[in-house]
């Protein structure tokens, strides 16, 4: 099958870590082995990943050095957590295929997305990017200009406008690279928004959300099935409640009710219901939604909530 499969926050840098490159390098190469598990089941593989802290981190290191080197808009920092997050991910999935005796090569794209200059996403900034913060360390933040937002019992983080892609840049080129069998990695942290004046492309500030990406995508090149990896087993309503309630299937009807009921935030498993609805209403095939180490047994059924049409 082809499959693509986006990667959650937790795959790069969990929230239990520092998240400097050598725990980031670490969970690449765990990630890694699940991934080319999949390769070796037979199955053609298209990796998505999120760089939510990473770009965080870059724009943090931009705002430290304001007034000593000169500024980086934010498509160029996402663009930067592409190269940076995409080389870490390809070379550790390239030893494993080494070590197993595959010849296959992972190749990391830098892809750009079309989006709507007119989208209101840019009028009202939502998309969490970065560290946690405490109100103390965030205040000269805010200062400077930065829209945040308070999540309880966590702290503050910054938020950035998250327009909706309407188009992949690259795709042809990544049709070209899955079909000679290779991994390509492509649509971090959802694309470097860009969009189009006068015929030419221009970067815009913003981060696009990856799991909307990684829809698009799916239905661009005609995946058979779309993985997205998170920090859950399965699909839960009433999360974190007495009455929890996981699902291992979930039809398109089911996740649009839980979803209008609220159970599905909008900074957490909304996005990925509402990406798994898109995807499935325009093709008919299913998405799964699992942890990263869990990726091929859900596949064979025996973990994970799999969406279903009907």
């Amino acid at each position: 099958m082809r499959i693509v499969v986006a990667l959650g926050g937790n795959a790069i840098s969990r929230q239990d870590q520092v998240g400097d490159i050598p725990d980031q390098i670490d969970n690449c190469h765990n990630t890694a082995e699940h991934i080319v598990d999949l390769v070796e089941a037979g199955h053609n593989v298209i990796v998505t990943h999120g760089n939510g802290p990473q770009v965080g981190n870059i724009l943090r290191r931009v705002e430290a050095a304001r007034g000593t080197v000169y500024p980086l808009p934010l498509d160029v920092c996402g663009s930067h957590s592409q190269g940076g997050i995409g080389y870490i991910l390809q070379r550790e999935i390239n030893n494993v295929f080494a070590r197993r005796g595959i010849d296959r090569i992972a190749y990391t794209l830098v892809t750009q997305c079309l989006v709507d200059a007119n989208d209101p996403a840019f009028q009202r900034p939502t998309k969490p990017v970065g560290p946690f913060f405490t109100k103390e360390q965030i205040t000269p933040m805010i200062e400077h200009g930065w829209d945040t937002v308070e999540d309880a019992g966590r702290g503050y983080r910054r938020v950035v406008p998250s327009p909706r892609p309407t188009d992949i840049i690259e795709q042809r080129i990544i049709r070209q690279v899955i079909d000679l069998g290779n991994v390509v990695i492509c649509c971090g942290g959802g694309g470097i928004p860009v969009v189009k004046k006068e015929g030419a492309f221009q970067g815009i500030e913003g981060v696009i959300d990856k799991d909307h990406a990684t829809s698009l995508l799916a239905r661009r090149i005609n995946a058979d099935l779309m993985v997205i990896t998170t920090g859950v087993e399965k699909v839960a309503v009433h999360f974190n409640k007495p009455d929890q309630q996981f699902f291992d299937r979930m039809t398109v009807t089911e996740a649009r009710k839980y979803y209008d009921d609220g159970e599905f935030p909008a900074g957490s498993m909304g996005p990925k219901i509402i990406a798994a609805i898109e995807y499935i209403e325009a093709t008919g095939n299913d998405v799964i939604i699992t942890l990263p180490e869990k990726t091929l047994d859900a596949i064979n059924g025996k973990t994970g909530t799999r969406i279903v049409k009907a």
